[in-house]
């Protein structure tokens, strides 16, 4: 019953439109203050034990990270070698998009920021060259789901956190199929500018190649410094945000870009960001720390075992519930409500937590791009002004390639834990 009235109060917040935080506190608060065994002293303990996490500092490292490469220029020096490359194709700026949104999302981390980059840069320049908005929109808004799935991936630091499993071993396990992603995404796109001739740039000599590509070393770097030093052991995930950070600030002063005021709104806009987080963070701490007091994991794993023994019934179940959840709760609140009542059941189920945690990310960064919430829907329609409604038209032949990967994710472990295994994080 307590269980319960907790979930109800926390969904009743949540439809008043209460901060993620506060709907989180507020039910464990009156959960606290009725129950004459325990203390506001132990609500204050177990808030604070949740962002009390060396691989939490991460986080506020890796949001600065990938505001300083949103101002550096180098989402500019990526497109430009990435059109160079590939622009005689037809339907190039397409597959530009997609290989811009990887390169970039080595250094973001977050879905919106790199939604907010490539919608700022791309999305004109698509549609100037004849591409229709929708599909400019929709191929922006599709492949900024990549970076939450690759190094340094925000969801991943705050699953594995939660979790308890390895950040490396995360990471690693992310980069596939986030690879997978981009082949499906590829896919789409030749599907839908096949027949579109004029969809072609002028083929680039190899001397304007190269000096794009010369440019964009320095900015695929980051990714090469962030990667290598934890796959060589010089340093932690959590070291290699801060190491990543200098890189990026380092390249901005470079580039001269980097203005006194364009770095003190980078500042404030990782400060904001970065506090909203682990605020969620915190309360979610509170709000697991009283399910699992009330044996929310244990009651959970009963009901679905009374409707299945199956594994594969069992993944089919938690798919749906995230997708439905993912389209109204943020991914960092979803995973810090959910994760603590899954991961015990899917462990019964002999499910590899690493595997559940990429699963769980990806589907939950599908509801980004899902009404009514969708805040990649919202953000693109922000920097590039055009209605939310062109925007979704735009994204729904893109929720295919998103199915398809979902599956292969989904029913195929070995392309989620092949490479940690090999790599010795597993």
């Amino acid at each position: 019953m307590i269980l319960l009235l907790m979930i109800v109060g926390l969904l009743t917040l949540l439809a008043l439109r209460v901060p993620v935080s506060f709907a989180l506190l507020i039910p464990c608060l009156i959960y606290v203050l009725l129950d004459p065994n325990l203390s506001m002293g132990i609500a204050v303990q177990q808030t604070l034990s949740g962002v009390d996490s060396f691989a939490l500092l991460a986080v506020p490292m890796f949001i600065l990270l990938g505001n300083l490469a949103n101002v550096s220029g180098v989402t500019d020096k990526l497109y430009d070698a990435a059109v160079a490359a590939i622009g005689h194709v037809k339907g190039s700026l397409g597959y530009v998009n997609v290989a811009t949104s990887f390169g970039f999302s080595w250094m973001s981390g977050a879905a919106i920021a790199d939604a907010a980059a490539m919608g700022r840069v791309q999305v004109p320049a698509m549609v100037q060259r004849g591409y229709k908005q929708e599909f400019s929109l929709g191929v922006t808004g599709a492949s900024s789901l990549i970076a939450p799935m690759i190094p340094p991936s925000i969801p991943a630091i705050v699953y594995a956190v939660t979790a308890g499993v390895s950040v490396g071993a995360l990471f690693m396990a992310g980069i596939v199929p986030a690879l997978v992603l981009v082949a499906a995404l590829c896919g789409m796109v030749w599907f839908l500018t096949r027949k579109q001739d004029h969809l072609r740039e002028p083929r680039s000599s190899w001397g304007v190649r190269g000096r794009t590509a010369l440019a964009a070393l320095p900015a695929a770097g980051s990714a090469v410094v962030i990667l290598g030093g934890i796959l060589s052991g010089t340093f932690t995930p959590t070291e290699a945000s801060g190491i990543g950070v200098i890189y990026i600030l380092v390249l901005a002063l470079a580039y001269k870009v980097l203005t006194w005021r364009k770095m003190y709104r980078t500042l404030l806009t990782t400060v904001e960001t970065s506090g909203s987080v682990l605020l969620i963070v915190a309360s979610a701490a509170l709000f697991g720390w009283v399910l699992a007091r009330e044996q929310a994991p244990q009651v959970a794993a009963n009901l679905i075992l009374e409707i299945t023994n199956q594994p594969i019934v069992f993944l089919i179940l938690v798919n749906l519930l995230l997708l439905i959840v993912g389209s109204v709760l943020e991914p960092t609140a979803a995973i810090l409500i959910l994760v603590p009542v899954l991961a015990p059941v899917a462990a019964t189920f002999g499910i590899d937590p690493v595997h559940l945690g990429i699963m769980v990310i990806f589907n939950l960064v599908i509801g980004l791009i899902t009404p009514p919430v969708g805040l990649v829907l919202f953000v693109l329609s922000s920097v590039t002004k055009a209605p939310v409604s062109t925007v979704i038209k735009g994204i729904l032949p893109f929720f295919v390639p998103m199915v398809i990967t979902l599956l292969v994710i989904t029913f195929l472990p070995v392309v989620t834990l092949g490479l940690p295994t090999a790599l010795g994080f597993l």
